[in-house]
């Protein structure tokens, strides 16, 4: 089943799956933002799914307030409340039956500071912690919840999110294909958190380790670098 706000790509992307593997593929098109659009999918997955993925979200680059209120609630409403109101509609069925998994997209944005992003990081701050929470509540229920928390991905997110990635450096970018083999394989192995990339590991294990004024310290030199 296929989710998203555009019918038309969500119609040529079922079609191309259902050519290549020769799979059932549903589209289901709806505004997650929306909390009409949002209850839609609510109720489709509690009919119920064997794996949900959380993967919509929207980000956004400028300083808290100069950006438009409307705009940040909105990305507060697809970030973590439909990730809230998916997990819980899909849980119960899950629950009942013994057994089911849950992926929710997160970022390594959630784990420090960054100037310019600050709703946008504290979004995917939400989302890791909800997840690891709920992968301990449900232990011994059979239903595995975990947070993918990818770095810097080829993916359309800093082009609709109008960010401009030129300054970045390639050894920070990651590959699609390799962020998901990554995810699904900490899913399977029962991680609550998976982080893809070497260079993400190291980074987030030495933020761990790092004080936190020197994190954010860091974080500045960054974004006056590549922001």
């Amino acid at each position: 089943m296929l989710v998203a706000r555009d019918s038309a790509r969500l119609e040529a992307f079922a079609t191309q799956l259902r050519d290549r593997h020769q799979v059932e593929v549903e589209v289901l098109p709806a505004d997650l933002a929306d909390p009409a659009g949002c209850a839609i999918v609510e109720r489709r997955v509690a009919e119920p799914v064997d794996l949900l993925v959380n993967n919509a979200g929207i980000g956004g680059q400028g300083a808290f307030w100069e950006l438009p209120l409307e705009r940040l609630d909105q990305m507060l409403q697809l970030n973590v409340r439909a990730v809230m109101r998916l997990t819980y509609a899909a849980l119960g069925p899950m629950t009942d039956r013994g057994y089911g998994d849950i992926i929710n997209v997160s970022s390594v944005a959630g784990f420090v500071p960054s100037g310019r992003t600050a709703t946008y990081g504290a979004s995917k701050a939400w989302v890791t912690s909800f997840s690891e929470a709920l992968s301990l509540e449900l232990t011994g229920t059979g239903v595995h919840v975990s947070a993918l928390c990818p770095g810097y991905t080829h993916t359309e997110f800093h082009d609709r999110a109008h960010i401009n990635m030129d300054k970045l450096p390639d050894w920070l970018w990651l590959d699609a294909d390799e962020v998901v083999a990554a995810g699904l394989r900490d899913h399977r192995a029962g991680r609550p958190v998976s982080i893809p990339g070497r260079q993400y590991k190291a980074l987030i294990a030495a933020a761990r380790l790092t004080p936190r004024w020197l994190v954010r310290a860091g974080s500045r030199e960054t974004h006056r670098r590549f922001g």
